[in-house]
């Protein structure tokens, strides 16, 4: 059962403007790379459940973070059918992600009162994943429409709530540019936590860089 209510998730969603991405087969090194995240600030993670038995890796991370990382809260991503949903919320995800509008993914999460961000592409799935009770939409890939798009759709529809996935990297020019076309968070995979940064295990580099891009978010938005 998740830990966290939707209302909480969204609220920390809003507050730290920024979602970490991350999948890797071994918990360990997962472990490491959450404990970093977290002591650079963020209090969110999507675990993007991309490979065989992902599940496992989830749980136990999940688990590590009830244990060791007050306040942290753990999501899943890359969902693509309702039965890995409600599989990973048996497994206490508190939000799901997913790369494009699935109803039967709204209604299992719905049902548990958990909060869901589907990947949408137009004005028309995102009111429709609205009307399906929606707060956060990804826009996914983000890089195809950048900040323009988010711009555009804002304007009739200022209570749109966006958090754009892929092209958002830790440079100010360009969290500037999403943050002041009106996004509410950003999520950030490869660009925050790089392969090469993993190769190295340099978990001190990645909690500099979550600390300063945090920092870097909180000034653009003051």
């Amino acid at each position: 059962m998740a830990n966290y209510s939707r209302l909480q998730v969204i609220n920390t969603m809003r507050a730290t403007g920024m979602v970490p991405l991350f999948y890797h087969p071994d918990l360990e090194l997962g472990k490491k790379v959450l404990k970093a995240c977290y002591d650079g600030g963020s209090r969110l993670m999507e675990f993007t459940a991309r490979g065989d038995f992902s599940f496992e890796v989830f749980s136990g991370l999940n688990k590590y973070a009830m244990a060791q990382l007050p306040g942290m809260i753990m999501g899943v991503g890359s969902i693509t059918d309702a039965g890995a949903a409600s599989l990973f919320l048996q497994m206490g995800a508190n939000f799901v992600v997913t790369p494009s509008f699935r109803e039967d993914i709204a209604r299992i999460c719905n049902r548990r009162k958990v909060l869901w961000s589907p990947g949408c592409g137009s004005l028309t799935e995102i009111n429709k994943a609205e009307e399906l009770g929606c707060e956060i939409v990804k826009l996914f890939p983000g890089s195809t429409y950048g900040p323009g798009f988010v711009k555009a759709i804002r304007g009739p529809q200022p209570w749109t709530s966006i958090m754009p996935t892929g092209g958002v990297s830790t440079e100010e020019h360009n969290l500037k540019a999403w943050f002041d076309a009106g996004v509410t968070c950003v999520g950030m995979g490869s660009k925050l936590i790089s392969n090469t940064l993993l190769e190295k295990e340099d978990f001190k580099g990645l909690e500099n860089l979550v600390r300063t891009t945090l920092e870097t978010i909180a000034k653009i938005r003051s």
